[in-house]
């Protein structure tokens, strides 16, 4: 399994970062996500606890059930179902408000599911492709909120 993280200040208030970041139908504003939709909405929120959301990047196909939702400061995910293969540990985002904005971390845990070499395939192409395209939405969500 690898822990992959990205992290970034974006210039915006907390819970506006948060609520972008939740709703998964941003994503597609980055480029690397091709389309992002509520298929079960959450308890909470739509995309809330319990909430299903399906996403398809350019990397692949992902159906994730949120776990954990406190808004404005983290949630929690876990990819039910991929392709390709992967077996996912949990992924969290969470958002602190520091001067200039707000601090996003970004963590997955995750392994591509193969016959063999899993670890170093996962290392060398998954996590940097999985960092690059975690940072492009992040970048997004900047643009889209960035105040003067």
């Amino acid at each position: 399994m690898e822990t992959i993280e990205v992290d970034r200040v974006i210039a915006a208030p907390v819970d506006e970062v948060f609520a972008w970041l939740a709703d998964a139908g941003n994503y597609p504003r980055a480029g690397v996500v091709l389309r992002a939709w509520l298929t079960a909405p959450g308890v909470d929120a739509p995309f809330g606890r319990d909430a299903v959301r399906t996403l398809i990047w350019v990397i692949g196909w992902f159906r994730e059930r949120i776990t954990a939702y406190r808004p404005p400061h983290e949630f929690e995910y876990l990819v039910e179902r991929s392709f390709p293969p992967a077996r996912h540990e949990g992924g969290r985002l969470t958002c602190t408000a520091v001067p200039g904005g707000t601090a996003v971390v970004w963590t997955t845990i995750a392994e591509l599911r193969v016959p063999f070499g899993a670890g170093v395939l996962t290392r060398a192409v998954a996590k940097p492709v999985i960092s690059f395209a975690f940072g492009r939405v992040l970048a997004a969500a900047d643009r889209a909120l960035r105040t003067v």
